[in-house]
């Protein structure tokens, strides 16, 4: 018997005959793939493709036009047509951006001097990964990006009252773990532990 009662379109409606069109497909769907991806991962990926590709398209199916698992197979086709255009777009992506220029030593002393230049933000983001969401997100765009209290509050969608209330939480917390104790001082980072700057 080549397929299930009531086909691909049944299989879709009925959860206890999907699994069984599963059962009887998923094998010949694993081999299809291995014969054409080389990794493991992507062969389990694709395979769940299709069969959610099956529920999609049931609808398509026509007994007329050839057997269920000949119609599987166009399926499968098609998820691995679609694949391999998206690795070739990556790839091509790739391609250009690693045939841009390479650095000269100039452009290569600017980006270091930036680096350099932001190391303060980067400890900050770094040192804000510990507080809870709402506080973070706060004390990022005040003290990282340079926003008032009434910027951030906008940007976020709270009011400027719940934005101070979550500054002053994530700064008390940030002085009692001792975070930028050194080095914070004299920069926009100072607002963090209490020094100027960020008001609304």
């Amino acid at each position: 018997m080549d397929g299930i009662r009531g086909g691909p379109r049944a299989a879709a409606r009925d959860p206890q005959l999907f699994e069984e069109f599963y059962r009887r497909h998923v094998d010949a769907m694993t081999s299809f793939l291995a014969r054409r991806v080389a990794d493991p991962h992507t062969v389990a990926d694709l395979t769940a493709e299709i069969f959610l590709a099956v529920l999609d398209s049931a609808h398509t199916y026509r007994a007329s036009r050839g057997s269920e698992r000949a119609w599987l197979y166009g399926i499968a086709r098609n998820v691995v047509s679609s694949e391999r255009r998206r690795v070739a777009r990556e790839t091509d992506r790739d391609r250009r951006i690693s045939g841009r220029r390479l650095l000269e030593p100039d452009d290569i002393a600017r980006l270091e001097d930036k680096l350099d230049a932001e190391s303060p933000g980067r400890r900050a983001l770094a040192a804000l990964e510990r507080l809870p969401a709402g506080e973070r997100a706060v004390l990022e765009l005040v003290a990282v990006d340079e926003l008032t209290v009434g910027e951030a509050a906008t940007a976020l969608g709270i009011s400027q009252v719940a934005a101070r209330v979550r500054l002053h939480r994530a700064r008390k917390s940030l002085r009692a773990a001792g975070e930028f104790a050194d080095g914070a001082r004299g920069t926009s980072l100072s607002y963090v532990t209490g020094g100027t700057g960020g008001e609304a």
